[in-house]
């Protein structure tokens, strides 16, 4: 036994210190604006220049500050958080459909220029989404389309990194013969991608939506040059209004540093749910291509 133990104690692995502070330290730097936002939220305009703003003041105002931010302008905010879902659950949704369509054509099918158009889209991904946003808007000006829910959501359903995550994703996870089989049983190509494929798709469609669900939820110049009018503005663009009221007023409007701190920590519940909920495809995602390999 003793013999044992000792082989034992000789495999397990050794910690590394540093690499144990580069995880602290990385930590730290996500976590910590996360735990001031919090803090920030339960405290008064008074408060947040007065007091250490890593830790609470005496008095909790986070329930004051909830109250006034979704009540503020007639409910405004809500308004915006409304906004917000719409664009980010059309615009993910639809275009984790369509990466998830066209990554199965591009795996799945031969065509002429197949691999020609498939660099272009990772090209594409090259490009940023700010030097598209002026000769998207007056594409969509001359088309009567800026100032709509359309501008917004119509430019994110392109994703070009989700549809290539889904390529290498269908490559890997649908097998040819499965394809075959279906197709020898009379099924169409629609029915195929739709009962068989898609199903197959789980783990990677999640991640696909994941990201482009964040990506649209925190866009905010995209909105910015396309919307004019306050009612269809999304919460990044919403709140960015206030703190420029705030800061233009000089602190006469001060009242409104609360809100934005409490309306930006509200804006990103609907997002650690959505991760929370996605996580576990994420996870058999994993395990499953563990045990292909």
């Amino acid at each position: 036994m003793t013999a044992i133990a000792r082989n034992v104690k000789r495999r397990r692995p050794k910690r590394s210190t540093i690499l144990t502070v580069g995880v602290l330290a990385a930590a730290a730097y996500f976590l910590l604006p996360l735990f001031w936002l919090v803090v920030a939220s339960t405290k008064t305009s008074e408060d947040l220049f007065s007091t250490f703003g890593l830790w609470f003041s005496g008095d909790n105002a986070f329930f004051a500050n909830v109250r006034e931010t979704v009540t503020y302008d007639n409910g405004v905010f809500l308004r915006w958080m409304g906004n917000t879902l719409l664009y980010a659950v059309a615009a993910a949704g639809g275009g984790a459909l369509l990466a998830a369509l066209a990554g199965y054509g591009f795996a799945k099918y031969r065509f002429r220029g197949n691999r020609a158009m498939f660099m272009g889209v990772l090209g594409a991904i090259m490009v940023p989404a700010t030097a598209l946003a002026i000769p998207t808007y007056l594409l969509f000006a001359q088309i009567g389309l800026a100032d709509t829910v359309w501008a917004i959501i119509l430019p994110s359903l392109v994703n070009p990194f989700g549809l290539f995550l889904m390529r290498v994703y269908v490559e890997a996870a649908v097998p040819d013969t499965l394809l075959e089989a279906a197709r020898i049983d009379g099924a169409s190509e629609a029915r195929i991608f739709f009962q068989v494929v898609l199903r197959l798709l789980a783990p990677g469609f999640a991640t696909v939506l994941l990201f482009a669900l964040v990506q649209t939820w925190n866009n905010y110049f995209l909105p910015l040059i396309m919307l004019n009018d306050p009612d269809l503005y999304p919460i990044t663009v919403g709140l960015a209004r206030w703190q420029g009221q705030a800061a233009a007023a000089g602190g006469a409007s001060g009242d409104l540093i609360p809100l934005v701190v409490t309306g930006s920590l509200l804006s990103i519940v609907p997002l650690v749910i959505a991760f929370l909920f996605l996580q576990r495809y994420w996870q058999s995602g994993l395990v499953s291509g563990a045990v292909k390999q």
